[in-house]
């Protein structure tokens, strides 16, 4: 299968690659590098250095034909999403439908679009978070994600084109970037390691569901294969809280650094975890790896970079 991955140099756009790659798929990565690292790309896969709303992009993906679009990139960080909420829409509303009618003049048989499972549901009435839940974003990240979620059901129901929708909980693991998109487990990890002190957000009791990059890889190989349209959730089911999370990367660093606590971010979620039992009913996907191994994996990796300069 001919696989076209946005986002390929990304951090999980690059696991997907690898997994497919691993797979024996044919993968053509198209990244802008913006946040991407070359480093991460595969070598077994074609790299185009392309923004998704480039019209070289359209070009590409009618010469190539892929039978399947997995669109990763994205604008990823939701405190820039509220500071600049038209650069937001511009790469991830307006890049998405860019890719969308490219895919649909050059015959794509798939769409896997990436969304987000904390973000389009806002602030939970029930808890884990079912797709049936209502979406009422309260960013413009979550309100991007979920337009284009709807811009893909346009085009499944207008265009034949099938998508379905990964609704990622918090991805985590090796290649995160602590600078690029803020993940609070890539910057207590690089701070403990240094053994420098880590600020908790407000009295850390806000909860996040956590789920190791490696298992989100395996869930998109599973849509690849897959028939199933429409939304599907991507985490564990399980609630973390900030506390606890820092208390978990403190034994796996062994490092001594002091935790402090900071005043709340505005417009930070206070509970998110997501039900991930369809996924589990029509894509045979599970989570696989407990929180505790993928932060030492996690650790272990950054560890690793640091040492080797």
């Amino acid at each position: 299968m001919k696989v076209l991955v946005t986002g390929g140099a990304g951090f999980i756009g690059s696991h997907v690659v690898d997994a497919c790659v691993a797979a024996s798929h044919d993968v053509v990565v198209v990244d802008d590098l913006s946040t991407g690292k070359r480093e991460n790309l595969n070598p077994r896969a074609r790299f185009h250095q392309l923004d998704i709303a480039d019209a070289r992009t359209a070009d590409l993906i009618r010469d190539e034909k892929p039978d399947v679009v997995n669109h990763h990139a994205a604008q990823m960080d939701v405190r820039r999403s509220v500071a600049d909420p038209l650069f937001d829409a511009r790469v991830n509303v307006l890049g998405t439908i860019h890719l969308l009618e490219a895919a649909r003049q050059a015959g794509v048989r798939r769409l896997v679009f990436v969304s987000s499972g904390g973000a389009v549901y806002g602030e939970q009435e029930t808890f884990p978070a079912a797709e049936t839940h209502p979406t009422n974003p309260v960013s413009p990240y979550g309100v991007s994600k979920r337009s284009g979620e709807l811009y893909a059901f346009f085009y499944q129901a207008e265009h034949r084109l099938p998508f379905i929708a990964l609704r990622y909980a918090n991805v985590y693991g090796p290649r995160q970037d602590p600078h690029g998109e803020a993940g609070v487990v890539a910057i207590f990890t690089g701070r403990m390691l240094r053994d420098e002190p880590v600020v908790v957000n407000g009295d850390g009791c806000q909860t996040r569901d956590y789920v190791y990059v490696g298992d989100v890889a395996r869930a998109n190989l599973a849509a690849l294969e897959s028939t199933a349209t429409g939304p599907f959730n991507i985490g564990t089911g399980i609630e973390t809280d900030v506390n606890t999370l820092a208390k978990l990367l403190l034994a796996a660093a062994g490092g001594r650094s002091e935790v402090r606590h900071g005043p709340l971010k505005a417009g930070e979620q206070r509970r998110s975890v997501i039900d991930c039992r369809r996924a589990a009913e029509r894509l045979g996907w599970r989570p696989e790896v407990p929180l505790a191994a993928g932060l030492e994996r996690t650790v272990e990796w950054f560890r690793e970079r640091a040492r080797a300069g």
